[in-house]
């Protein structure tokens, strides 16, 4: 299943909301939490990406989430976004998931309403006969204090793991927190009856029949009945906690019917906790209801959790199953993560492949950074072969040897095989070189969930992939059982003048091939490609005195410049660019000249020669002794065609992907690569990279979200190949 954890950063940016009002959330997880509960998920067979729950979250769920309504399978969110300002903020995500339709962890947003309302609660309890401690609410310190009783303790109206707490004895002290909380945190004070005692935490799993609370946990305050449980308690210092507590049957079974009450009393879905606390006579008292009981390794829920024989990844993916039984009748879950660990069942391969991928997501990044560093020109060979070291380093780690194959005007071209066999199982298309210069140079930088710099989508990005792949292979323990070559040329910006008969010879020695550039936006893998021929014009005039008419250059071109262009033919896809076009006029008997560069576009390997020579026809239409043309043909790829076994070859792939859940679709690319090299018997597929956009511009990107997905589906045709 397609799951997006929903979260929220350490601090507001201008990313995330359009205005800045009210008070920002305090409340919010740590980055090892987050990533503790994508894991988990992940070990439990679901494909997990993270999504920022700022303005930008329905754009990133629409491009993640299946679409159930066209036959897709159904995703569901879990959500561990507190929100980012203003009231009510508990109720943002679920609400805006309930608009979209999207299925999601934990009640909805009418319960975290009331559940963060701490008055609206306590209203609910008592409505419901559930004991809860007397209350007062203020606005401000200059109201009729007369009826409260001391001691109280003092805490926000709409706030949580005990921010702003206090317990205050008298008058002047009650003012100061009063004032404290109102500007502090912009909202009524609630000022509670404190019941001096023991304090209890009950978690509670289910819905329904099957809501069950896990073993009581007890907060340790040493013996002392006025202790409380501060925010630092909870965030840095956690206090000790007795579990199962050391209660009497008759108030354990008490503290579970109450937990219970007030979880159907207020309509709660999935996981809560409800805390209490009990006076020193044995009577109970309900503080509050958690409806997003955290999940932080420290927590009373997961030590409860942990008590009753739940590791945290058995946890999690119960509590996303739970909610999964709520929404469509029946349990997601295929194998539990602690009896998969335990040897009782065997991990999936793909399950294998998705943690270590999801565990290693910041090294992958690390490892795009460090290449876009390196700039790698097509003409910079000392940054070409640079480069060539640094990744020759992480292939022979994973027990590739490599064979060089030197060249002079650009750097040397790499071959990698972890066998010693004439053929591979699968060859990996990729190259070094960019067509970026010192002066159009980008730096690596990231930005809204998108890694710029030159080369990451072109060639790097996918490198990064393929290296990442492997390593999930060997982790898993078959990558030895593979024979698989993976080649990195070193003059794809040059159309591969030197290296397009190694790719031939070795492609034909390959049962199948994938290539390593970026994949479609929309998920796309190349099936096929059209061809491109580029091609350089001039012409120039002789300007003879004893000549009443002197050819007219400028009229000449642009006439031939209108004739190319009609050239164009979708149908047939064939497509005419005019690249440059450079013309001048010179006085007295000096040449006018003008040069243009144009660059051809077609489907089909017979178009070439025939367009070629209506190129050339059109532009020598006109040539005699006074006006000259020569036409020089520059870099040529011819067109990969969707042959039966391209067809083939993504059926598998798609059906991988789809076991995956991972989205992809067969597109044609208008732009060649070196996988129009690989002679037409051998499967072809391009596009395998990270999804991106914009190449060999300044704004080339990939998509951080889609590493994972990329790596892990890289990997598995891998395995496949070599298993056919």
């Amino acid at each position: 299943m397609k799951v997006a954890v929903i979260y929220n950063k350490q601090e507001i940016k201008d990313s995330d909301v359009i205005n800045v009002f009210g008070m920002p959330t305090k409340e919010r997880y740590k980055s090892q939490t987050i990533e503790m509960v994508a894991s988990a998920l992940e070990s439990g067979g679901h494909n997990v990406r993270l999504i920022e729950g700022n303005m930008q979250v329905i754009e990133e769920l629409q491009n993640f989430m299946p679409r159930v309504v066209r036959g897709e399978r159904p995703g569901m969110v879990f959500n561990m976004a507190y929100g980012i300002q203003g009231q009510y903020r508990y109720t943002h995500i679920p609400a805006m998931l309930e608009m979209l339709g999207i299925p999601y962890v934990g009640s909805g947003p009418a319960v975290q309403a009331i559940a963060l309302d701490k008055v609206m609660s306590k209203i609910v309890f008592l409505r419901h006969q559930l004991p809860t401690p007397n209350f007062w609410v203020f606005s401000n310190s200059n109201e009729d204090l007369s009826t409260v009783k001391y001691p109280v303790i003092v805490k926000p109206k709409m706030e949580a793991v005990s921010l702003g707490l206090r317990i205050v004895d008298n008058n002047n002290e009650l003012k100061n927190a009063i004032d404290f909380i109102v500007k502090e945190f912009q909202q009524q004070a609630l000022v509670e009856e404190f019941v001096p005692g023991r304090e209890f935490a009950v978690p509670l799993l289910g819905n329904g029949s099957n809501l069950e609370t896990l073993p009581i946990v007890e907060i340790d305050l040493a013996n002392d009945p006025n202790a409380i449980q501060t925010v630092d308690d909870k965030m840095q210092h956690p206090r000790k906690k007795i579990c199962p507590a050391n209660i009497a049957d008759e108030i354990e079974n008490e503290l579970c019917k109450l937990s219970r009450g007030v979880f159907n009393a207020l309509g709660s879905f999935d996981f809560s906790r409800v805390d209490f606390r009990m006076a020193e006579n044995g009577k109970l008292y309900i503080l509050e209801i958690n409806s997003m009981a955290s999940l932080n390794p420290t927590g009373s829920f997961v030590h409860s959790a942990e008590v009753a024989g739940m590791d945290f990844p058995t946890l999690v993916n119960r509590i996303l199953d739970i909610a999964a039984v709520r929404y469509f009748g029946k349990s997601i879950v295929q194998a539990a993560p602690k009896e998969i660990r335990s040897g009782k069942k065997p991990e999936p391969l793909h399950v294998k492949v998705r943690g270590y991928l999801r565990s290693h997501l910041s090294t992958l990044v690390d490892y795009i950074e460090q290449m876009v560093t390196i700039n790698s020109y097509v003409h910079n060979i000392e940054g070409v072969n640079t480069l060539s070291n640094w990744i020759s380093n992480r292939f022979q780690q994973l027990g590739f040897q490599r064979q060089i194959f030197p060249q002079v005007e650009v750097g040397n071209i790499i071959y990698f095989t972890n066998h010693m066999d004439e053929r591979n199982d699968i060859l990996l298309l990729g190259h070094l070189d960019t067509v970026y210069d010192y002066q159009n140079y980008v730096p690596f930088y990231e930005e809204r969930g998108r890694l710029y710099g030159s080369g990451v989508a072109e060639s790097k990005g996918g490198i990064s992939v393929a290296i990442a792949a492997l390593q999930a292979l060997r982790y898993a323990r078959v990558l030895k059982n593979i024979r698989c070559g993976v080649l990195l040329t070193t003059d794809d910006t040059l159309g591969g003048r030197f290296s397009r008969k190694l790719i031939a010879e070795i492609g034909q020695n390959s049962k199948c091939v994938v290539g390593l550039k970026y994949g479609d936006i929309t998920g796309g893998i190349v099936t096929s490609c059209s061809g491109a021929q580029q091609y350089q014009i001039e012409i120039s005039n002789i300007k003879n005195h004893r000549t009443q008419k002197i050819p007219d250059v400028i009229a000449n071109i642009s006439q031939k410049l209108n004739a190319w262009q009609k050239l164009t033919n979708p149908k047939d896809g064939i497509y005419i660019t005019i690249n440059s076009l450079q013309a001048q006029t010179n006085p007295g008997r000096s040449s006018d000249h003008a040069t243009v560069t144009l660059t051809a576009q077609f489907s089909k390997k017979s178009q070439s020669t025939d367009l070629e020579d209506r190129i050339r026809n059109i532009a020598e239409k006109g040539a005699n002794g006074f006006l000259q043309v020569q036409v020089r043909v520059g870099q040529r790829r011819l067109p990969v065609a969707e042959t039966k076994a391209n067809c083939k070859f993504f059926e598998k792939v798609n059906k991988i992907a789809e076991m995956l859940e991972v989205r992809i679709q067969p597109i044609h690319r208008d732009i060649s690569s070196d996988i129009c090299h690989i002679p037409e018997s051998v499967p072809v597929l391009g596009g395998f990279g990270p999804i991106g956009d914009e190449p060999q511009s300044p704004n080339e990107y990939i998509v951080r979200d889609s590493l994972i997905d990329r790596a892990a589906l890289l990997a598995l045709v891998i395995y496949n190949c070599a298993k056919c």
